[in-house]
């Protein structure tokens, strides 16, 4: 059993969240979405929809400021026409080889003890660069944010990291080349809708350090503050997340990890009608 989307209404725990992190209060959203729209509807090279609800995506990460809201939406209209070569048309089954036969991108099937998202990076041994290039990670990594965007506790709670590099060996190291550090670190810092809480990084042997230097030009402080690093420190990870929800593979109470990619695909199948959606917005052709 892997993780299955959620699509209910916020709760009231989640609502005062929204309310005292993200200034989601009424007035604050009936303002903040007329404004936004009113900036789409003046903007002759931008496509998106314009319903509250959709609205809601990108002004949750902003609070509520329309005009940040908006800039964002120029960032991954932008980021869209800059990564057309990967993105263009992108649909889950276009991956689907990559997901199915190597788990290198895994989902939690629950939520961590604040009820955020947890994503799992394998980038080390059970990562071949040779089956699943820095290209396809990317690209699954772009399908499991468009997930999880329809997901509206996801949306105001947001999403947790853990990069696993457990055995990562020369062979990984030179598939994480500079252009794809910039791309995912531009992704994640200009063109992703989702909040970010934290990334962990975990089990990272000492040729790690090569990595880092790669990724480390591109992370602004507001990302690398939201950055830990723990080796196989599994206390010093448990600082930031509850053992009692994370896997015995993380030192955690949980079973194992007994599920992969593979599981999770049907999940992301059900989304194809939105994601489809989502590949016509951005810059009007």
């Amino acid at each position: 059993m892997s993780f299955e989307l959620n699509d209910a209404p916020l709760d009231e725990e989640t609502k005062e969240l929204a309310e005292k992190e993200l200034r989601e209060t009424p007035e604050n959203v009936k303002n903040g979405i007329e404004a936004l729209r009113k900036l789409l509807e003046e903007c002759s090279t931008l496509y998106f929809r314009t319903d509250d609800e959709f609205l809601k995506i990108f002004l949750r990460p902003c609070k509520y400021y329309p005009e940040s809201a908006f800039a964002l939406m120029q960032r991954i209209a932008d980021f869209k026409v800059k990564n057309a070569a990967l993105l263009d048309n992108l649909m889950p089954i276009d991956e689907k080889t990559a997901i199915f036969e190597n788990n290198v991108v895994n989902v939690l099937k629950d939520r961590d003890h604040k009820k955020r998202r947890v994503l799992i990076v394998n980038a080390g041994k059970s990562w071949d660069p040779s089956k699943v290039s820095s290209d396809q990670m990317f690209r699954i990594f772009y399908l499991v944010h468009q997930a999880a965007l329809m997901e509206l506790e996801t949306q105001v709670r947001g999403v947790v990291v853990i990069m696993d590099f457990d055995g990562l060996s020369m062979k990984q190291v030179m598939a994480l080349s500079p252009s794809f550090s910039m791309r995912l670190l531009t992704f994640i810092q200009d063109a992703m809708p989702l909040r970010l809480k934290e990334v962990h990084f975990v089990k990272q042997p000492f040729l790690f350090d090569i990595v880092w230097r790669m990724f480390k030009p591109f992370t602004r402080e507001k990302l690398r503050k939201r950055m830990f690093f723990h080796g196989s420190k599994m206390s010093s990870l448990h600082a930031h997340m509850a053992p009692s929800h994370l896997p015995k593979n993380y030192g955690g109470q949980l079973p194992e990890i007994d599920y992969t990619a593979a599981d999770w695909f049907p999940t992301i199948l059900k989304c194809n009608d939105r994601i489809e959606e989502w590949n016509t917005f951005g810059i009007r052709k």
